[in-house]
């Protein structure tokens, strides 16, 4: 992607989130602001597993560590802060590298699934001994504050937090990515790639992964700044490992192997959170589902399936691309419904309370259950007809959609295979051909 398209397609995307506050109610308000703090947190993410090829199991202890810094710079012990509200996070960032390094130190003495072990225990050790430390982490109930007023801004409006998270996520993932072009960034790639290559070539392979689990956690602990800004309080449940484990979601959902991957995969998923956790108790198995179905059928996350169909637009004229597509969203389409459906009625027919509903209507039978607006009897043989036509006809759809998508690949491969031919034989007269054609 040339540079002057990426500025373009960042500029818009800021400006959009800076007038969008403009057109929400104060809930989704909060909601913007969340995503933003789970995109820099993906982000922060990715500098160690997608660019630095480290995976981590115990990522949430520094964004928790980030977050209680920030509290205790806010005030907690005293009465008065000890930055402006606009800088807090600063405190997260320093806390988190200091943290950053020593754990990292440790961490980078293996590599591989050791490496991610150790992560996962250092984190589960912090979450033990926070509840005893009171006087860093507030015991069980963890530590409060409040947002102080600066240059002349209250803060105490939902409005005034979201545009300092948004300058916050802006510049953090701004530097992250100045990062990548410089010549840590080059040699953190490297680490990724060929760890042997760079012992030989000189580098302290050691020394080098340790900087790039401490920088890191510093950006980490800058999400978590921002999220102790936005909320005023944390608890020792921060460092619990579900965190951990939906930043990994949110960061290969989104595509570890592209910059900004993360950050649409943590948007995208907070987003699917807030909205689906109002309609149903099984959002969680939903995400779950999505990961893995990213895993087995598209391991280059949302960013690769972007690039995939741009490239497939360049590629293909419209009439060849459309009906391919269609199939594709038809499929989705079908196959959400039917697993929806089915898991939305096996939840509910087995629950406690239905289970006390059925047992008390005894011979007239199971009350029926509604979803969707219709009332479903789940002894009746037309329902699971219904859930299997959907999960069948959607997988016949995804069989036609991959045969469709076969053909244009194959029809590409005979023209790049036959155009050179053209002419009188030779790869320049060929060449010219093909861009004639």
């Amino acid at each position: 992607m040339k540079v002057s398209r990426l500025v373009l397609y960042v500029a818009v995307a800021v400006a959009i989130l800076v007038v969008l506050p403009a057109f929400l109610s104060h809930s989704l308000v909060n909601a913007v602001n969340q995503m933003l703090i789970a995109a820099l947190f993906a982000c922060a993410f990715n500098i160690l597993c997608g660019q630095g090829g480290m995976l981590s199991f115990g990522h949430s202890a520094y964004f928790a560590i980030g977050s209680f810094a920030t509290l205790h710079a806010m005030g907690v012990m005293s009465s008065e802060s000890l930055l402006p509200t606009p800088l807090l996070p600063l405190a997260g960032a320093l806390v988190g590298l200091m943290v950053g390094l020593v754990a990292g130190w440790f961490s980078t003495q293996r590599t591989g699934v050791y490496f991610s072990m150790i992560t996962l225990a250092l984190a589960e050790l912090l979450h033990t001994i926070a509840p005893h430390l009171r006087g860093l982490f507030g015991g069980e109930a963890g530590i409060s504050s409040m947002r102080m007023p600066a240059l002349g801004i209250t803060f105490g409006s939902d409005i005034h937090v979201y545009y300092l998270t948004l300058a916050w996520v802006v510049a953090a993932v701004g530097a992250m990515y100045f990062l990548t072009f410089t010549p840590l960034g080059r040699l953190i790639f490297a680490l990724r790639e060929n760890t042997h290559r760079l012992r030989f070539l000189g580098y302290n392979v050691h020394n080098l992964g340790t900087i790039t689990f401490a920088l890191s956690a510093m950006f980490s602990g800058i999400a978590g700044g921002l999220q102790a800004i936005t909320i005023e309080t944390s608890n020792y449940s921060a460092f619990e490992m579900h965190l951990s484990a939906e930043v990994l979601l949110n960061a290969y959902i989104g595509g570890v192997q592209v910059f900004f991957g993360p950050l649409i995969g943590a948007g995208v998923m907070t987003f699917f959170g807030n909205a689906v956790s109002d309609m149903t108790r099984n959002w969680l198995l939903y995400k779950g589902i999505i990961f893995v179905l990213v895993m087995m059928f598209m391991p280059t996350g949302i960013a690769g399936l972007l690039k995939l169909l741009g490239e497939s637009f360049r590629k293909y004229s419209l009439p060849l691309l459309v009906p391919a597509l269609l199939l594709s969203v038809v499929s989705t389409i079908l196959l959400t419904m039917g697993t929806v459906f089915t898991v939305e009625m096996m939840q509910r027919g087995l629950s406690q309370d239905y289970q006390m509903l059925a047992r008390a209507a005894g011979s007239a039978g199971p009350p029926p259950i509604l979803l969707f607006g219709r009332e479903w009897f789940p002894g009746s043989l037309i329902t699971w007809l219904l859930s299997l036509g959907l999960l069948v006809g959607g997988g016949f759809f995804v069989w036609f959609s991959r045969s469709r998508w076969k053909m244009l690949k194959e029809t590409d491969e005979d023209e790049s295979v036959l155009l050179p031919k053209l002419g009188d034989g030779s790869g320049k007269a060929g060449l010219n051909k093909r861009e004639n054609v």
